[in-house]
């Protein structure tokens, strides 16, 4: 798959209100319930691939919530529908961003975290539209806003992206410097980026920009673990270190 040769944006005329999610896959926490983390698949994927793998992370005091995207047309595939958190068609800094899309998801992922018991940490994570889908959350809780305006009241501990980049990369900073309290909640907030320098889906570079700008409009506590040839996959060296990453900054129990 390639993300170049068309723009994105909600060009297809498909209204939110039209679009469902598909089935939501839950592994239950094998010990003490310390920490629930929405876990965000990547473009055409579904939530269970992912809940099989993550049912094996020595995290015994994690929930997973693994929710599959709706299926909606995607600029990328020339319309074709997938499954797609938001719409897609070319990752750079000229192409527009589907923020609509973009809300949708963000707001589904607050809606899945905000039922949890109120001593457990949430969090949000993906591997590449995923993990973009939970970058943009990130913002969401810096700006305790949506890109729409509406209040995000989802608190977030921390914030995991595999083979991702980072939606609205263009104007973060600027927003950033206008909303009270922002770098405060953005410095504060824990995030891990894992990149392969072999990706060919979403080149390292994005990855790589895409931390230092978050870096360099507040999110100070960040994280970017580099795998030299890796491509658009993951592989047992990244998850341990995940697993690790995780224990370490929400203070989970026994691993």
């Amino acid at each position: 798959m390639s993300f170049s040769g068309s723009t994105a944006g909600s060009g297809s005329g498909t209204t939110r209100t039209s679009l469902e999610f598909g089935r939501t896959h839950v592994v239950r926490p094998k010990g003490k319930h310390e920490a629930t983390i929405v876990w965000l698949h990547g473009l055409g994927d579904k939530g269970s691939s992912w809940s099989q793998l993550l049912e094996s992370f020595p995290l015994p005091n994690v929930k997973w919530i693994c929710p599959t995207a709706p299926t909606r047309p995607v600029a990328a595939f020339g319309g074709f529908p997938c499954t797609a958190w938001f719409d897609v068609g070319d990752i750079s800094e000229d192409a527009p961003d589907d923020l609509e899309g973009l809300d949708f998801s963000a707001a589904h992922v607050a809606n899945l975290l905000s039922t949890e018991p109120a001593d457990v940490k949430l969090c949000v994570g993906g591997f590449s539209m995923g993990a973009a889908t939970a970058l943009y959350s990130a913002t969401c809780h810096a700006f305790s806003q949506y890109g729409n305006g509406s209040p995000y009241r989802v608190n977030l501990s921390a914030v995991v992206g595999l083979s991702g980049w980072l939606p609205c990369s263009r104007t973060l900073r600027r927003r950033m410097q206008g909303v009270n309290d922002a770098v405060r909640r953005a410095a504060s907030l824990p995030i891990l980026l894992c990149h392969g320098t072999g990706d060919d889906v979403v080149a390292y570079q994005h990855g790589e920009k895409s931390a230092r700008i978050l870096s360099s409009s507040g999110f100070q506590n960040l994280t970017l673990r580099t795998y030299e040839g890796l491509g658009h996959y993951t592989i047992p060296e990244e998850t341990d270190e995940i697993c690790r990453w995780l224990s370490a900054n929400l203070c989970l129990g026994g691993t």
